[in-house]
């Protein structure tokens, strides 16, 4: 059995990381990721007030830690968790968005409304599952 591997980025998501002692990705053997919720925060922590702007970036956190995880991105996800503060004003943009990244491909998913998300501002959270299109496994070293 392979042991557990475990991806961060540098810069903010670190400083994060270790604020609250997660991984962003968990690598489980096999090909299957999991990825730690992530927000739509930039590379100083910021969360745009423009909803749209938020959930794009939250999109694109999501892929850049599948990427560094070795994985392909968004391709590779077959199942998405998300959290809102605000069904009405993030579910839409965020449909929206994941049409846009994949448009070739429906992930199962939930989607769950909260009262509070992690970082003041923030109206979404997605954490996802992912399998490699590598067939023997995990695609990359971590």
């Amino acid at each position: 059995m392979s042991s557990v591997k475990y991806t961060t980025l540098p810069g903010f998501t670190q400083t994060l990381s270790d604020a609250v002692h997660y991984s962003q990705a968990v690598d489980l053997g096999n090909g299957h990721f999991k990825v730690s919720g992530q927000g739509g925060w930039n590379a100083k922590g910021e969360i745009s007030a423009d909803v749209k702007t938020e959930t794009e970036q939250t999109i694109q956190n999501v892929d850049d830690v599948l990427k560094a995880a070795g994985l392909r991105g968004w391709e590779d996800v077959y199942y998405v968790r998300s959290y809102h503060t605000d069904i009405d004003a993030t579910l839409s943009p965020l449909a929206e968005a994941l049409k846009k990244r994949i448009p070739n491909s429906r992930p199962g998913g939930v989607v769950l409304g909260v009262a509070k998300l992690a970082l003041p501002g923030m109206r979404l959270e997605i954490e996802v599952d992912a399998k490699s299109s590598n067939s023997r496994g995990p695609s990359a070293k971590l």
